[in-house]
């Protein structure tokens, strides 16, 4: 199934992401994400229908489709008054003379106070303000779906027509609020501009990672005399199979693999960890890091749609355009906001008028209200926090895969740690081994042991590959790796060789001492015992947790001498040895049916219990089935970042609430002062715009806020 990612122009409010939102799953498309915040769509193309119809359907919404493979239906857009900074300048020009008016205290020019002047000077902001509030209002009604732009419209249409209408039949300068329908258009349009700056600056994370991207590469080619000849292209031009040649100072390209050279690379914007990282003939190289010495040739590895910053910035964005069970409630009400708004000031304009018996503090009272709502701050408050939260963790080498995540974090109170590779470095050595079968040689046995392990990704399997890599390796007829029991292999010549822990061996040894054991043809060949480091910042993260009152347990296929040793280090207070993936799994479903989980670990055995757990970690150098299954990935090679996970999921969820709360508070108490008359149309226009500047403003503080 295709996944389609576009980034559509024009949403304002959570209805507009509501309304893109619906109609694509009308379409029937599946897995749809509309992320207010940035405008990115996600869905999944069911074959019923093409990506322009898609396309032209969106733009029939009243939208603007700015990226995708298909010609946008929409054709040619004016370069004129095309941002809302631009359209709040236009506007102001015109709108100063009809505010100065106001001012006759100190100003006094009486052309000012002309109608006709004042109607010349509202036209332009009036069609302005219609070109963009006004068809954006009418699509949003003829689709079933009013958003805030119908308030506007209304609010300063009513203006305008009551104001027209003083002027053609000469009913004085008391029916003359020019000035209210364009403050209302202009103050909107500063609102919008200032909250499209606040929103840019909770993407700035991820704005970072993408331009990462966009980088010139020198690619290295042939010409007929086979002579290398080196050319710049863009990055995003770079295929799998390519050859570039990277210098000192140089961005990585892309994700490539060294062919010649050494150098250092400064690996930040992917771990974390700003030292330089070695880098030598076959080592990998990951696009967006910086070569900080040495020169190398490299062949890529992945182009730029599929590599690991790709992917990084793709599971941000989808995660933006997750809803976590919280924004319900408020979407929810935003769906029916405008048009109970409506019914409000319908109701205003009534009450007030019975009981003033005046027709224009009435219309001006049930204009306040209209423009004075705000369901934006309902439909931000949750994609504003979610989306600093996400660039913040991003920026740390923390990836969210959902948002969700993010709000169960706040309910932890038990952390799972798996032993290799996530408490210890994963990095083995072996520290004594014996034969003790005097019919193979050494040379036999190590052969025989490197090539099962090199098979397997398990810590141990790759160290100890690593260490014993010979030439000539056994040919296996047959090879399979059992999850918890080890590697299993028939050669061509039918010798069934086994090599795992102590249950490999149980019924041929009571020793139950060493790490590994060989067999083969159910005799004992020999035994290993390696030893691996445990991770100098693992200490730190359980004291951390423990000073949280979270309770830590160690989850390990692993001896329970062994296991009792590292927990007795760290200071873990419970451990579970001996497991198998399928006992793993049956521990995380018992603990998480008590409270809810962490589960962080890294094999391929730990990959069920990672998506069985409420909440899954893994590293970023684990399996690969165990990054798929997890819901967090740690990029920087380690658990220090667990207490930060922890702590921006808490305060996400906090600010989250402290969002909604002022979206309810505002609209609650703003609606009623309007209707009341303490308001001015202009005056309520102006706090409508800044109420969604207050609230991105809070979830921005998110970026600097002590959350360990």
């Amino acid at each position: 199934m295709e996944s389609v990612d576009w980034v559509v122009e024009g949403m304002s409010c959570s209805n507009c992401a509501l309304t893109i939102g619906q109609y694509l799953q009308k379409e029937g498309l599946k897995n749809v994400k509309v992320n207010l915040i940035g405008g990115q769509v996600h869905f999944d193309m069911n074959g019923n229908v093409t990506r322009q119809q898609i396309i032209e359907g969106i733009e029939s919404l009243g939208y603007h489709v700015k990226s995708g493979q298909a010609v946008s239906s929409a054709g040619t857009r004016f370069r004129f008054l095309s941002n809302h900074f631009q359209r709040f300048i236009f506007c102001l020009v015109f709108t100063i003379p009809l505010l100065a008016h106001m001012a006759e205290g100190w100003i006094h020019i009486h052309i000012l106070m002309n109608p006709w002047f004042q109607l010349a000077c509202c036209i332009p902001v009036y069609v302005v303000g219609m070109r963009f509030f006004g068809r954006s209002a009418w699509k949003s009604i003829r689709n079933g779906m009013p958003n805030m732009n119908v308030l506007i419209a209304i609010g300063s249409t009513a203006a305008f027509v009551y104001s027209l209408t003083g002027t053609l039949l000469q009913l004085g300068a008391g029916y003359l609020y020019y000035e209210t329908a364009a403050s209302i258009i202009t103050l909107i349009f500063f609102g919008n501009y200032v909250e499209d700056l606040t929103i840019l600056s909770t993407q700035r994370a991820l704005n970072a990672l993408a331009k990462s991207q966009q980088v010139m590469a020198n690619m290295i080619a042939f010409d007929d005399q086979h002579h290398e000849q080196v050319f710049p292209v863009d990055s995003q031009q770079l295929r799998s199979g390519d050859i570039i040649l990277i210098k000192s100072g140089e961005q990585v390209p892309a994700d490539c693999k060294i062919l010649w050279g050494n150098a250092s690379a400064n690996e930040a914007i992917i771990t974390g960890e700003s030292l330089p990282v070695e880098k030598q003939a076959k080592d990998l190289l990951i696009g967006g890091s910086l070569l900080v010495d040495g020169t190398v040739k490299a062949q890529v590895t992945a182009a730029a749609k599929d590599s690991v910053l790709s992917n990084i910035i793709n599971l941000v964005k989808q995660a933006q355009g997750e809803k976590p069970p919280i924004q319900q409630l408020a979407d929810r009400i935003s769906a029916v906001f405008v048009p109970v708004v409506l019914v409000i000031s319908l109701i205003t304009f009534v009450a007030n008028y019975l009981l003033l018996h005046q027709l224009t503090p009435s219309l001006m009272r049930s204009i306040a209200v209209l423009v004075i709502a705000c369901p934006c701050a309902m439909g931000l408050a949750t994609p504003a926090a979610i989306a600093v939260g996400l660039g913040r963790a991003a920026r740390n080498g923390i990836l969210f895969r959902n948002a969700k995540t993010l709000e169960l974090f706040r309910k932890v109170r038990q952390v799972v740690f798996d032993k290799t590779g996530t408490l210890t470095t994963g990095r083995f050595v072996i520290e004594n081994f014996q034969i003790t079968d005097a019919g193979i040689s050494l040379e036999e046995f190590q052969k025989l042991v490197y090539s099962l392990e090199k098979y397997s990704n398990h810590p141990i399997a790759r160290s100890i590959a690593t260490a014993w890599k010979i030439k000539g390796e056994t040919r296996w007829k047959k090879i399979e790796e059992v999850k918890g029991q080890g590697m299993f292999g028939e050669s061509r010549e039918g010798d069934r060789c086994h090599i795992g822990s102590y249950q490999a061996a149980s019924t041929l040894t009571n020793d139950s001492s060493h790490t590994l054991y060989v067999v083969r043809n159910e005799k004992l060949l020999g035994w290993l015992d390696l030893r691996d480091e445990t991770r100098p910042e693992a200490i730190e993260v359980v004291r951390y947790l423990h000073e949280h009152h979270i309770r830590t347990i160690l989850l390990s296929g692993d001896r329970p001498e062994i296991c009792g040793r590292l927990a007795a280090e760290l200071g873990i207070r419970e451990v579970i040895a001996s497991q198998s993936p399928a006992q793993k799994l049956e521990v995380i479903s018992g603990l998480t049916r008590q409270a809810p989980t962490v589960m962080i670990g890294d094999g391929i055995n730990d990959a069920p219990a990672l998506a069985k757990a409420s909440i899954g970690i893994s590293m970023s150098d684990a399996s690969h089935i165990a990054v798929q299954t997890a819901d967090v990935v740690l990029m920087n090679r380690g658990i220090t970042q667990v207490p930060l996970a922890l702590g921006l999921g808490k305060e996400t969820f906090v600010t989250i609430r402290q969002n909604l709360f002022w979206a309810f508070f505002y609209n609650i108490i703003a609606i009623p002062i309007a209707g009341l008359g303490y308001l001015s149309p202009a005056i309520a226009a102006l706090a409508m715009g800044l109420s969604d500047v207050v609230l991105v403003a809070n979830s921005i503080r998110l970026f600097v806020k002590k959350v360990v």
